[in-house]
């Protein structure tokens, strides 16, 4: 039997559950959460604070961990990986109605969810979270620590650098470039690359700040 553990009991976190049982990933899952009160959310039990981890690892009480922090607070995200990626192991979860090209790496800690499409050669760093109906083409690399909205439309060659997110609907075209975190707004068409941190939106993206 096979346990995930959660970090956030949330709307987000209740998503990545579903997912992680539905589509038989996980056999059981667990919530961690520093801002809840409750035993448990959605008949899932809810283990407390995320400085009872460790201890509950130790004690077999789970197997691996995901982040359902969502992309309003993608530093939290980020320290979370960061504290307990050493002594922890990270799962992954990529929807079975995704298509990943056998050349493409996802790394621990992500979240695919249905409908995406992974292109050949293409780098999912650690912690991301990709929504639905996402689609990044060939040899693009999505940095750590990222947030993509559904049906976000990368091209190839892209790089986007970690802690960024990108809006709904949004498109990026091929070889460009975007800064560490940065926010693409909603249906923005990113035709150049970006290089100063900030909102961008419209069509095409302009900075707003």
């Amino acid at each position: 039997m096979k346990t995930l553990a959660i970090i956030g009991s949330g709307h987000l976190g209740q998503q990545i559950a579903h997912y992680a049982l539905s589509d038989k990933h996980y056999d059981a899952v667990v919530f961690f959460d520093d801002f809840s009160a409750e035993k448990e959310v959605n008949a899932i039990p809810v283990l407390g604070k995320t400085n009872a981890i460790e201890a509950a690892f130790q004690s077999q009480q789970f197997d691996e961990l995901l982040i359902g922090i969502g992309y309003k607070h993608l530093a939290v995200r980020k320290e979370m990986f960061d504290r307990f990626s050493e002594q922890i192991p990270f799962g992954t979860i990529v929807h079975s109605s995704t298509w990943v090209d056998s050349s493409a790496t996802i790394e621990s800690g992500c979240i695919i969810y249905p409908g995406c499409i992974i292109d050949a050669k293409v780098i999912i760093s650690a912690n991301n979270l990709l929504n639905l109906g996402c689609t990044v083409a060939h040899d693009t690399k999505i940095g750590k620590h990222c947030f993509l909205s559904p049906r976000v439309a990368v091209a190839g060659f892209v790089i986007i650098e970690e802690q960024s997110i990108v809006g709904i609907n949004a498109t990026i075209i091929d070889r460009i470039k975007i800064a560490a975190k940065t926010q693409i707004g909603g249906a923005a068409v990113v035709i150049k690359s970006i290089d100063k941190s900030g909102l961008y939106v419209g069509n095409p993206a302009k900075f707003i700040r």
